[in-house]
């Protein structure tokens, strides 16, 4: 059973299970989205229409008759046609060793059964991007390559011959050409005072002068270089040291122009700031969003104090009106002012504190420092759900490496929520946040109701973009949350507790740690219905 049951020339997904009725879903659900499908039902038939048509992406079930999953990938990765496939295993199995066993044999992602549709469109679309990108720099690669090839055999480097001095004694046609002038005019000149604006300056540092001085070999790249007609070009250089029987004879120095490569790079790197501004951007609309939520209480907040400050003005103005004012009081009074005028500033600090863009990205920061700011902030929602907050966190947690902003972003999310959860089940239990140090570079943040619960239908989808379960909601809380946690190297999910409600946790990195100390250690913590 192999055929390919859609047309699309640029992304081509196969799709691998034993189960006929698995196939139909992963086709059905995938059939409108202008992949190319192909399907096999087990695990030789996958081999050969994968080493025919080079997919992008292979959904790939594990447990097959003959050759199952496992076998199939490893067969994959050790065929250099179809080693960059993206291989994302299909499996009811839930384990942590059958998904590091998965990984270990290159896979690149791991999807449990039963599918959930938008999961299974939204890892494709993924990894088939990944994989298209991959592909392109592989091609650019070996074009790259070709032309080094290409350059070696016909000496298409530019290649001078210097002397001890730098005196230029030989030069290829490729350097003629870089430099733009007869092979005739270059040879005799100084290679270091045609080439390098800053030679009046003196020799010493100058590319290839340590080579013809001293033996040294170099090679550097991304180094400016003139032509004759004074223009200049990024160089990239190799030079050796020439030598006859242990004497120095000068150098030979290699070089080209990578004026393409580096423009290729900054587009890179353009594209990559790019992916972090739009993450910013979506945390920032998340902030805004909240913020909108929570703006007639803050309103409330702010109208406190301000209403204090003009009954105490009004009280003091009355007292200077006495003919013998009582200074005592009046001074008492206008301390009062000023007490309410810094807790006006403090809500409304907090607030733009919130609400701005984070500038400086990641840093070291307290976490209970940060959990507290937070409970205050958290403090309108408090009064709102006729709730309340309990933090716990041990005194001697280290400190972690993350986005405070963003983090804090991440922290009064869950706290909100856990608040409604709370309220929507009539009880009157605090929720609970609190933060433990795992292992030695792992700290977890959890935050902990007893609300209603979530149903079986629902926390397969919490973390999907869009969907929600208030009826007010965008649904872009808890998948912005999971994109925030994951940019500081951390994980998120949520357990069920025994005795009711949900605990919903993060971790951060210790600061100082290194590697990814808080990838994962089985599924996200959420489960599979």
């Amino acid at each position: 059973m192999t055929e390919v049951v859609s047309e699309n020339s640029e992304v081509t997904v196969l799709l691998v299970d034993d189960n006929p009725q698995n196939l139909k879903v992963l086709y059905e659900t995938l059939k409108d989205k202008g992949y190319r499908l192909l399907i096999a039902n087990e695990g030789q038939k996958a081999l050969d229409l994968a080493h025919r048509h080079q997919p992008e992406v292979i959904l790939l079930d594990i447990m097959m008759p003959d050759m199952d999953g496992y076998e199939v990938c490893k067969r994959l990765k050790a065929e250099p046609s179809t080693t960059d496939c993206a291989v994302v295993f299909l499996s009811a199995l839930d384990d942590l060793q059958a998904k590091v066993k998965g990984f270990s044999l290159g896979g690149a992602d791991y999807i449990s059964k039963p599918f959930q549709s938008l999961e299974v469109i939204a890892r494709v679309k993924t990894h088939a991007r990944v994989i298209r990108l991959e592909r392109e720099l592989q091609a650019r690669n070996r074009e790259l390559q070709g032309d080094q090839a290409r350059i070696l055999n016909s000496i298409s480097e530019g290649i001078y011959g210097l002397d001890e001095n730098g005196v230029i004694e030989f030069a290829n046609p490729a350097a003629a050409q870089i430099m733009g002038c007869p092979v005739d005019e270059l040879i005799g000149r100084n290679f270091f005072e045609t080439h390098f604006a800053t030679c009046q300056e003196g020799q010493d540092g100058l590319p290839g002068h340590t080579t013809c001085s001293q033996g040294v070999a170099e090679n550097r790249r991304n180094i400016r270089m003139l032509r004759m007609d004074g223009s200049g070009f990024p160089a990239q250089y190799r030079s050796t040291p020439k030598l006859d029987q242990g004497e120095l004879h000068g150098a030979v120095v290699v070089f080209d122009d990578i004026t393409a490569e580096l423009q290729s790079e900054a587009a890179l790197e353009e594209a990559r700031a790019l992916v972090q501004e739009q993450r910013d951007q979506l945390a920032h609309a998340s902030r805004l969003t909240t913020m909108g939520e929570m703006a007639a209480g803050f309103a409330h907040e702010v109208n406190q104090p301000l209403t204090a400050i003009t009954n105490y003005a009004r009280v003091s103005k009355r007292m200077m009106a006495k003919e013998e004012p009582d200074l005592g009081l009046l001074g008492e009074t206008l301390d009062k002012i000023e007490a309410q005028s810094h807790r006006a500033s403090e809500i409304i600090r907090r607030i733009r504190r919130f609400m701005k863009k984070p500038a400086t990205g990641k840093e070291v920061i307290s976490v209970p420092t940060l959990l507290e700011d937070t409970r205050q902030f958290a403090e309108v929602d408090m009064r709102n759900n006729d709730g309340g907050i309990e933090l716990s966190v041990p005194d001697n947690l280290p400190e972690v490496t993350a986005d405070p902003i963003q983090v804090q972003q991440v922290a009064l999310n869950l706290i909100r929520n856990a608040l409604e959860a709370t309220r929507s089940a009539d009880v009157s239990i605090p929720v609970q946040v609190s933060a433990e140090l795992l292992g030695s570079s792992c700290v977890r943040v959890q935050v902990r109701d007893h609300g209603i619960g979530l149903s079986d239908d629902a926390e397969d989808k919490l973390f999907l973009p869009f969907y929600t379960t208030k009826d007010e909601g965008m649904g872009i809380g808890l998948a912005t949350c999971r994109s925030l946690i994951q940019a500081q190297g951390g994980d998120i999910g949520f357990e069920r507790p025994e005795g009711g409600g949900a605990c919903f946790y993060f971790t951060l990195p210790v600061a100082g740690s290194s590697g990814a100390p808080c990838a994962p250690e089985q599924s996200s913590g959420i489960e599979e219905g």
